[in-house]
């Protein structure tokens, strides 16, 4: 039972979302919201809103070494196994304009996460709202400078990618569709975390493995899933530099989104394992994402194969981790 809790939960998020994003973005568009803010905000939130809800249910549960493993483990398994994945497919392209601008903020929302470990141990409700301002700041500066590059409009391929999801079943979505959809992709997601964090908490209990690990490998890798068919999806139409940019979009959000909701909803203690080591894969992981992103001005397969090496290496030390801790009889 505890595995169809696990899978009835992933399937349920990555509906939800699909949906909840649909829905939301129509109503955008039927209500005039420029193109350029549905695009910047409302999907790059709507994206996350799986990895949010199951965070603060985590919580709210009393596990927020699943909520904190979650973020970090997204962003590890984003880095290493989706921008991995995606270079061994095609080399991702670096559009420099949007890295300084997105890789910029994820190196600015990590380094202010590690301070956070290792200052204050746990993140308050007063952490969260500074995340919350700093990704204001960024939405802001993303808008901006994003509006000046395109004289005032939104690029063609998010135009496209708009035109998209503004469809359902192949036909236009009106406002009371969208409306709809929206509650009924929330209400998805509701449920499909519930389900998703009951699992990990009872695999946790029965196998004797820490919440933290959980969050870390399971819950982690089953959020990152939309970023992985995007990744997919995005090197096989040899639109490599969609890959990328959801990349670094989506850790941001991680940090500064989902880290902050879930803070001001309930304080989160930072795991003393995850301040020891997963807190530095992670930022080794996004030194490593930089860099080779500058090198070439793209990510060629060899690095994509140094990156998804080392996401296999990581899973394989969380292994070597749980064996050693003894089975409860």
């Amino acid at each position: 039972m505890v595995w169809l809790y696990l899978i009835a939960g992933f399937i349920l998020l990555l509906i939800g979302g699909e949906v909840l994003v649909k829905g939301a973005v129509a109503v955008a568009g039927k209500f005039k919201v420029p193109p350029l803010i549905i695009g910047i905000v409302l999907v790059g939130f709507g994206t996350s809103v799986p990895e949010l809800v199951t965070c603060i249910k985590a919580a709210l549960d009393g596990a927020p070494d699943i909520a904190v493993g979650n973020v970090v483990g997204s962003n590890i398994a984003n880095i290493l196994l989706v921008a991995g994945t995606g270079a061994l497919l095609i080399p991702v392209a670096t559009p420099m304009a949007e890295f300084k601008r997105d890789g910029g903020a994820v190196a600015v929302a990590t380094i202010a996460f590690v301070a956070v470990c290792l200052m204050l141990g746990e993140a308050g409700r007063f952490v969260g709202g500074v995340f919350l301002v700093m990704l204001m700041g960024y939405l802001y500066y993303a808008y901006s400078s994003a509006r000046k590059e395109t004289a005032g409009g939104a690029p063609e391929d998010m135009i496209e990618e708009l035109e998209e999801l503004e469809t359902f079943m192949g036909r236009p979505i009106t406002a009371s569709k969208g409306l709809i959809l929206t509650f009924g992709g929330i209400a998805l997601t509701v449920f499909g975390a519930k389900y998703l964090v009951d699992g990990a908490i009872i695999i946790a209990e029965n196998f004797g493995v820490s919440e933290t690990v959980i969050g870390l490998t399971i819950v982690a890798l089953g959020t990152s899933l939309p970023e992985l068919a995007t990744a997919v999806i995005a090197g096989v139409r040899g639109h490599s530099d969609v890959s990328l940019g959801n990349i670094l979009g989506s850790n941001i959000y991680n940090i500064l989104a989902i880290m902050g909701t879930t803070a001001i909803v309930q304080p989160l203690r930072i795991p003393p394992e995850i301040i020891q080591f997963d807190l530095w894969v992670m930022v080794g992981a996004t030194v490593l994402l930089i860099v080779a992103a500058v090198n070439g001005m793209k990510i060629a397969r060899w690095e994509g194969g140094v990156l998804l090496s080392g996401y296999f290496a990581y899973m394989y030390s969380l292994y070597l981790k749980v064996q050693a801790v003894p089975v409860p009889v």
